[in-house]
């Protein structure tokens, strides 16, 4: 897992200020008071911090906006960042901006009093986050951020769940970004394997397994893979004798789309279509390391979609786990194949309270959302309310598209009990369409088209070009808010 940035909470002192090398930040609220270890280095620098937070550009400055003071007279530290901050939303925020010179060099932050720091260094720690491992030369160093805050041991275990939920998020970033030839199905499964070190109970299944259970959707997907096909199921107890919720992820570590080939231009982005199941596991991985006080479980159908002389191809007829006959027209719509005998095992064994999918699954999605939102399909409000609020409490875009008997009729087979895709018309609902057939009447189901969120070209607030972990921290609130004890 990536880790740049290393940080440690300690009792103001202000012996070094003036010799202390690197970058300060100062944390002050809308009025633009300052503490008393604020003052104290705004003594050193002739009331250079004063001046800065007196003045019109501190006024005008938004919450969660950083002032810049280059080369302050007085310090050693080439740099002060004035943060102003006033709800958990600016602390955040801040946090995120202050990341950029906590990547350039080592950071105190002078925290006061301020009962917002946890936020402000769990923004910091989201953002700090940068993939080169496969680089020759790191173009980052590691660095250290000190907090000096009143009380620095409460505080600390005040960020200690925030910190493993960044770090679910980070898991899920590195998932997501490494190449395929990295992170085949083997890998990843050892990868989850190594889970148990967090607390979870992780069992893999193997091709033979799948066999014997009659997966034949997952399995027709990998036949012209040379890697192995897996499922990998992830166990959190950390409830009562409830039934546990379920979360289910698409993990196509690479997808060609098979014999019907995709375009060359792009495919290179194909390794990121295993995102949802690198939300599934950075979820996990998060609420294990927190203590969630909830029962979770975690399962990821993991293949690899290659053209071979073994291949799949359409117009054959695969047997989906739940006895349902599928028509393959077009093998680029494996996901859904993948997810549909994921779902029907975790309901066959774990019998879940309610259960979320999450896949990169359709380009459609993109079409309807952009990158903006992921695609939100369910059979209950009750449930999918549940998630959309967490969604908007977390800033992860999220939007509700329709579901409907109507659309049955575009993935209607002559010959199997239905067909695997339903034409270029709402597409991404006639895959939510598709999937919802594997799951049972009274079961609770919400399905994520992360498509559009889940790897982005651009940055962002709190994530750099590449990976977002977009959906581990709404999860997360969705489990805390709603399945733990209050």
């Amino acid at each position: 897992m990536t880790e740049i940035i290393q940080i440690e909470f300690s009792d103001f002192d202000a012996s070094d200020f003036e010799t202390r090398g690197g970058r300060f930040a100062v944390v002050v609220g809308k009025d633009g008071s300052l503490g008393a270890q604020a003052a104290a280095l705004d003594d050193l620098v002739g009331g250079a911090i004063a001046n800065a937070v007196g003045g019109k550009a501190f006024k005008k400055a938004k919450p969660g906006d950083i002032l810049e003071i280059s080369y302050p007279q007085g310090v050693a530290a080439e740099f002060i960042a004035v943060a102003k901050v006033s709800k958990k939303k600016s602390a955040l925020k801040a946090g995120a901006k202050l990341a950029a010179h906590a990547l350039k060099d080592d950071l105190l932050i002078l925290g006061e009093g301020h009962a917002l720091i946890p936020q402000l260094v769990y923004g910091l720690k989201l953002r700090s986050y940068n993939f080169d491992r496969h680089r020759s030369q790191s173009d980052q160093d590691a660095h250290n951020v000190s907090v000096m805050i009143e009380d620095p041991k409460s505080v600390e275990i005040a960020f200690a769940p925030l910190l493993s939920i960044a770090q679910g998020v980070h898991f899920t970033r590195d998932l997501t970004n490494e190449p395929a030839n990295v992170l085949t199905t083997v890998e990843f499964a050892k990868r989850l394997s190594d889970l148990k070190n967090s607390g979870l109970d992780v069992e893999i299944l193997e091709e033979k397994d799948m066999e014997a259970l009659g997966m034949g959707a997952l399995l027709g997907v990998g036949y012209g893979s040379e890697t192995p096909s897996k499922m990998v199921i992830m166990n959190w107890k950390g409830g009562g004798d409830e039934a546990p919720l379920a979360l289910v992820g698409k993990g196509v570590v690479f997808d060609t789309g098979g014999i019907s080939l995709k375009p060359a231009a792009g495919m290179e982005a194909m390794t990121m279509d295993m995102g949802g199941a690198g939300v599934v596991a950075g979820v996990m991985m998060a609420l294990a390391r927190r203590g969630a006080k909830a029962n979770v479980v975690g399962i990821v159908g993991l293949v690899e979609n290659m053209p071979d002389g073994r291949a799949q191809r359409p117009g054959d007829v695969v047997t989906s786990m739940k006895g349902d006959t599928i028509e393959v027209i077009n093998t680029d719509a494996e996901g859904r194949l993948v997810l549909a005998d994921a779902l029907w095992y975790c309901q066959e064994r774990f019998k879940p309270s309610g259960i979320i999918d999450l896949a990169t699954l359709t380009g459609a999605a993109i079409i309807a959302l952009g990158h903006e939102n992921a695609a939100v399909f369910s059979n209950t409000s009750k449930f999918s309310d549940k998630l959309l609020k967490s969604c908007k409490k977390e800033r992860e875009g999220a939007w509700r598209l329709p579901l409907g008997g109507g659309y049955d009729a575009q993935i209607k087979s002559r010959i199997a009990d239905m067909k695997n895709v339903g034409g270029r018309p709402a597409g991404s609902i006639t895959a939510a369409q598709f999937l919802a057939r594997f799951v049972k009447d009274d079961m609770p189901w919400i399905h994520l088209d992360i498509a559009g969120v889940a790897s982005l070209d651009k940055d962002t607030e709190l994530a750099p070009k590449g990976a977002t972990g977009w959906g581990v921290r709404a999860i997360n609130r969705m489990i805390s808010d709603y399945y733990e004890p209050s």
